[in-house]
């Protein structure tokens, strides 16, 4: 995403013919686009992003559990009155 973000801002500057992206060649200033796209290749090929959802998910699952045990008063750690 960073890569998108800075593409987006050397574009911006490139466009408005602002400090010395103004006489920046078109590939300097597109390269962080084609940075992002090798990630996100490289990320997919490899499973990286699917890991990464994956331990979101499960993360969110146990905290979930979490909330119903507390809700329910079953938490062994804590200690009853």
């Amino acid at each position: 995403m960073w890569f998108v973000g800075v593409g987006l801002l050397l574009v911006g500057l490139k466009l408005a013919e602002i400090g010395p992206t103004a006489s920046w060649s078109w590939f300097v200033v597109l390269a962080p686009f084609v940075g992002a796209v090798i990630w996100w290749h490289w990320a997919d090929s490899t499973g990286w992003t699917k890991r990464k959802q994956m331990d979101r998910m499960d993360e969110r699952k146990e905290q979930r559990r979490q909330r119903q045990i507390d809700a329910m008063g079953l938490d062994p750690k804590k200690k009853r009155k």
